[in-house]
């Protein structure tokens, strides 16, 4: 049976022009999805007006508030003494959102209580993965 953990928060979308806007956004984890989290966006603050999930390894989100993480599309890192700023990257432009530190490590320790970090079982993830690089041959 998967478990699943959801917590609304509120958090801050950073502008071109520096400014901060108020966002209402869920953080998602699932133990049918063990190694990572998803970060769900409402469908008003996205460019084509759907629901926007942005998914990325929960051990990015734990390295990054500590100190900067993260290659390819996804970076985190402390922002300010209070709040880590999540940036994400796409041919669309980058958007960067900013959540209180404090809110984000509750977070994790949540998902800690599903699933301790290093005991994600990783054959599924295996199995999946091989899967959809051999296209189910």
């Amino acid at each position: 049976m998967s478990i699943t953990l959801e917590q609304t928060t509120g958090a801050s979308l950073l502008t071109p022009d520096d400014e901060e806007l108020a966002i209402t956004l869920t953080l998602r984890y699932t133990s049918a999805d063990p190694l990572a989290v998803h970060l769900l966006f409402p469908a008003w603050i996205s460019l084509d007006g759907e629901e926007l999930t942005w998914t990325f390894a929960r051990s990015l989100l734990e390295e990054g508030m500590g100190s900067p993480a993260g290659v390819g599309n996804v970076h985190v890192r402390p922002y300010d003494p209070t709040r880590t700023a999540v940036e994400f990257r796409a041919p669309e432009g980058v958007a960067i959102v900013l959540f209180d530190t404090k809110t984000l490590h509750r977070f994790l320790l949540r998902t800690y209580t599903i699933t301790e970090p290093g005991g994600e079982p990783l054959e599924p993830v295996v199995d999946e993965g091989l899967a959809a690089l051999l296209g189910g041959v």
